[in-house]
């Protein structure tokens, strides 16, 4: 069924992989469309593998878009201020993070690595003849919810109950569908040379009990600070999966933060780049963004349009 006759009146899901904490083993694939492949053709492709990824193995997938590429075939499934990470972000002295963006991004995520690397290799082969592979990260819990800077993870996350509302947007155009940050950072080995009193000056919480300085004591550049997205006294939240990746002798976070809409993502990196105010993040200092990408990650009934 072409998506021209979708209707659009029911209320729209959200994928559910975006809110299934808990998984062990992560599969992250970034890929862009071989030339002939057009847009419709592609997710009637991944519809192919639409159905199986929800009932084998205990695997959830969740796919994302470019938001161009979406939008071309599904406008009124596409919140408004989606675009791409196609330029590099500039900011204080010289900085910049890097736009990676590629057309289609899935991430595979489960109890144990063998079902993922299988689900995995099984969406490629559908794949294949309509894709190339730009880059694959994987991804692993550590200490339940710490990253590897030591310091426990997504502290500021709603509650899964309030989520959805931060995460998903509501009323069309894009209602049910997500937009997805998605980030590789390396870590710097410097970061481990810091004293505890240092990391937690430039993360602007406690490492043990991961408790927010208090504000006379909170460094203007601190994570804590810079991350915050306030508006009229409000802060906009998002909805951060982050993950650890690598190995010992390279690793780092993958960002995967998830929101209503794309400004509130650009402005979080705005600010740790220091574009608005010359006030860098300190952790820029200590990790290095090695990629950058924004995706669409529809409405479940949206996809299974192109079915």
């Amino acid at each position: 069924m072409g998506f021209a006759r979708q209707n659009r009146s029911a209320v729209r899901t959200p994928q559910t992989g975006i809110f299934a904490l808990g998984d062990a083993a992560h599969i992250f694939l970034e890929l862009s469309l071989l030339p002939g492949i057009g847009a419709a053709q592609l997710l009637s492709t991944v519809a192919k593998i639409h159905e199986p990824r929800t009932t084998v193995g205990g695997v959830n997938l969740v796919v994302g878009l470019r938001p161009e590429l979406w939008r071309s075939v599904a406008p009124q499934a596409t919140p408004p201020d989606a675009a791409g990470f196609d330029e590099p972000l500039r900011g204080a002295g010289g900085y910049a993070m890097p736009a990676t963006q590629a057309d289609l991004w899935l991430w595979f995520a489960g109890a144990s690595y063998d079902v993922v690397f299988d689900s995995a290799m099984s969406a490629l082969d559908v794949l294949r003849d309509a894709v190339r592979v730009e880059r694959e990260l994987d991804g692993w819990d550590y200490r339940h919810s710490r990253d590897l800077t030591g310091f426990e993870d997504g502290t500021e996350n709603p509650t899964l109950q309030d989520a959805p509302e931060v995460a998903i947007a509501d009323g069309e155009p894009g209602e049910g569908a997500s937009i997805v940050l998605f980030q590789q950072w390396r870590h710097e080995r410097s970061w481990r040379a810091l004293t505890q009193e240092q990391q937690e000056a430039a993360m602007g919480r406690t490492k043990a009990d991961s408790i927010e300085l208090d504000e006379g004591e909170m460094p203007p550049d601190a994570h804590v600070a810079r991350a915050k997205d306030v508006v009229d006294g409000q802060e906009r939240k998002i909805f951060r999966r982050n993950l650890p990746y690598g190995n010992v002798l390279e690793h780092g976070t993958i960002f995967i933060g998830f929101s209503c809409e794309q400004s509130r993502l650009v402005r979080m990196l705005s600010r740790m780049a220091g574009a608005e105010d010359g006030v860098r993040d300190a952790l820029t200092h200590y990790t290095t963004p090695l990629t950058g990408a924004y995706y669409v990650v529809p409405a479940v009934q949206d996809l299974r349009a192109f079915d």
